[in-house]
C-alpha cells in the first residue's frame, strides 16, 4: 500500500469515527438521564473521539481523493472497526465479554439483528439505545452519512464509495452531486424515523421504547428493548400495524421516495416495487389463511401477525410479535422463503432484493425462449429498458455466491454439531442480515450458545451479507493487491 493510500483510506476512517463518535453522545446522555454508571463508557467515548480529531488533523491539509481500490478497502476496514468500537461501548455498559459484545456491534451495525442477550429487560437504557443507535446508522449506511454530511471528498470519490456501500443492481444518481443524494436519502431517513416514533408513542410506548423501535425499524434491524420483542404488545394492533407499515415502508428502495419529492412518481409504479408488493401481499395472504385454518386464534388477530410476520421477515427486520416458528410445517415454508427474497434494493434491507429474482426470471425466460426461437433477437427488460449483459452477469454471480456462502456456512455450522435446522437458518439469518431464523436461533431464542469461535465467523459472514459479497471477495483477488 503506498502512502497516498494510507492517507487516504487514515483520513477517511477518522472522519467516519467522528461522525459516529458524536452519535454516541446520545446514549452518553441516556446513561446522564437514568442516573447511569456511565463513568468507564464516558471515558471511552472521549478516547474515541480525540483518538479520530487527532488522526483527522494530522491529515488535514491531505488532499482526500478515493481510487476505487481504497473505496473497497476503506469500506471493509469501516465495517470492522465500527464493530470494535461498538463492542468497545457494550463491554462497558453490559455485562458480557469481548467477543460477545462484537458479535452484537456487528449484528447491530449491519442491522443484523441477531443478539447473543437472554435477558434484554434488565439491560441499561445506556445499553440499549446504543444497541438502537447503531442499528440506525448502519441502516442507511455510514458510508453515505459521511458523504452526505462532509465535503472533503471529491464527486468521483463521492461517487466510488456510494456504489461501493449501496445495495442492488446500480446506483442512480438523482441529483447534480452524490453528497447532495445522500442527504436527501438521510432527510427521508430522520422523517420516517420520526413519524414512527411518533405513532409508536401515540399508540401506548413510552417515549424511550418508542424512539428505539423507531430507530430499529427504519433500519430494518430488529433490535427490541424487551425480552419478546413486539409480542411484548401482540394485542395492541396499533403498535403491531404501525410497525408492519413502516418496516414494508423501509423496505422500499429509498430513492423512490427521493424521486417523488422531486415530483416524480414512477418509482411507486416501477417493477422493483409493484413485485415487491406482491411478494408482499401473496406471502401474507397465504400466511394468513394457513394461520386461520390451523391455528385457534380469531381471523384479525391471525391476519395482524401474519402480515406483521411477513414484512418483518422480508424486510430482514427480524422483530417477532408471535412465536412464528410454532406455527404448522406449512407456514414455516413459507416464512422460508420471504427469508430468501428480501426487499427493493436500495433500501435498509439485506437479502438477494426482489429486483434481482425479476432479473433472473426474467433472464431464465428468455433463454428458454432463445431456444425455441434461435435466429431471435431476445433481451431482458427492466421498466422498459433493456438490461445490460454485464447487469445480467452480476446479478447471477451474485446469485450464486449468495447460495454457495449460504451453503458454506450452513455446513459450517453442520459440522460443529447443530441441527439442520438451526444450521441452515442461523447461515441465512446472519448472511442475509435477518436476525432470527429456526431451531435454536427462533424467534423466542437468540445466539449466545454459539462458542467463541462462532460467534467471529458469524459476525464476518453478517459484513460479508452488508456487504453484498463483491466489493468483500475482491480483496482475495492478487490483481486487487497488486498496486497497493
Amino acid at each position: 500500500m503506498d502512502l497516498q493510500s494510507l492517507k487516504n483510506i487514515l483520513k477517511l476512517l477518522s472522519v467516519i469515527g467522528i461522525g459516529v463518535g458524536l452519535f454516541f453522545t446520545i446514549p452518553v446522555g441516556v446513561g446522564f438521564i437514568y442516573s447511569e454508571d456511565i463513568g468507564n463508557f464516558f471515558l471511552f467515548f472521549v478516547g474515541f473521539l480525540f483518538l479520530n480529531f487527532a488522526i483527522y488533523l494530522s491529515l488535514y491539509r491531505h488532499t482526500l481523493k478515493m481510487s476505487v481500490k481504497d473505496a473497497i478497502l476503506a469500506v471493509n476496514l469501516i465495517w470492522i472497526l465500527l464493530g470494535i468500537a461498538g463492542a468497545a461501548g457494550l463491554y462497558l455498559t453490559s455485562n458480557v465479554s469481548f467477543v460477545d459484545a462484537f458479535f452484537e456491534a456487528i449484528s447491530g451495525f449491519t442491522t443484523t439483528g441477531a443478539t447473543i442477550y437472554s435477558d434484554i429487560a434488565s439491560l441499561s437504557h445506556t445499553t440499549l439505545m446504543l444497541r438502537s443507535l447503531m442499528h440506525w446508522l448502519g441502516g442507511m449506511g455510514v458510508i453515505v452519512l459521511s458523504v452526505g454530511l462532509l465535503t472533503l471528498l471529491n464527486p468521483s470519490g463521492s461517487l466510488t464509495l456510494f456504489k461501493s456501500e449501496s445495495t442492488g443492481i446500480s446506483v442512480e444518481k438523482l441529483t447534480p452531486k452524490i453528497k447532495d443524494t445522500a442527504k436527501w436519502l438521510w432527510g427521508i431517513y430522520i422523517v420516517l424515523t420520526l413519524i414512527d416514533a411518533l405513532l409508536l408513542y401515540m399508540g401506548g410506548m413510552d417515549s424511550f421504547d418508542a424512539i428505539n423501535h423507531a430507530f430499529s425499524t427504519i433500519s430494518t434491524g430488529g433490535f427490541s428493548t424487551k425480552n419478546e420483542s413486539l409480542a411484548y404488545w401482540d394485542h395492541n394492533y396499533f403498535i403491531l400495524w404501525v410497525t408492519t407499515i413502516f418496516m414494508f415502508l423501509s423496505g422500499v428502495n429509498f430513492l423512490v421516495y427521493l424521486r417523488a419529492l422531486h415530483k416524480d412518481f414512477d418509482g411507486f409504479f416501477s417493477e422493483e416495487v409493484r413485485w415487491y408488493v406482491i411478494v408482499f401481499l401473496v406471502l401474507a395472504g397465504a400466511l394468513s389463511a394457513m394461520h386461520i385454518v390451523l391455528g385457534h386464534d380469531s381471523i384479525w388477530h391471525s391476519i395482524t401477525h401474519a402480515f406483521f410476520t411477513i414484512a418483518s421477515i422480508l424486510t430482514t427486520t427480524g422483530f417477532a410479535s408471535i412465536n412464528y416458528a410454532s406455527w404448522s410445517p406449512e407456514a414455516v415454508a413459507i416464512i422460508f422463503v420471504a427469508m430468501y427474497i428480501g426487499a427493493n434494493a436500495g433500501s435498509t434491507a439485506g437479502g438477494v432484493k426482489v429486483i434481482r429474482y425479476v432479473v433472473l426470471f426474467k433472464n431464465l425466460f428468455a433463454q428458454i425462449k432463445q431456444n425455441l426461437h434461435p435466429n431471435a433477437i431476445v433481451g431482458v427488460y427492466i421498466d422498459g429498458k433493456r438490461v445490460s449483459g454485464k447487469i445480467l452477469g452480476s446479478v447471477s454471480g451474485f446469485f450464486f455466491i449468495y447460495v454457495l456462502t449460504n451453503l458454506l456456512l450452513s455446513l459450517f455450522l453442520y459440522a460443529k454439531g447443530y441441527d439442520f435446522l438451526t444450521a441452515v437458518s442461523a447461515a441465512i439469518a446472519c448472511i442475509g442480515n435477518i436476525g432470527p431464523g429456526f431451531g435454536h436461533v427462533g424467534p423466542v431464542d437468540n445466539f449466545a450458545f454459539f462458542s467463541d469461535v462462532e460467534k467471529i465467523v458469524l459476525a464476518i459472514f453478517m459484513i460479508i451479507g452488508r456487504l453484498e459479497f463483491y466489493t468483500f471477495i475482491v480483496l482475495f483477488s492478487r490483481e486487487f493487491w497488486k498496486r497497493f
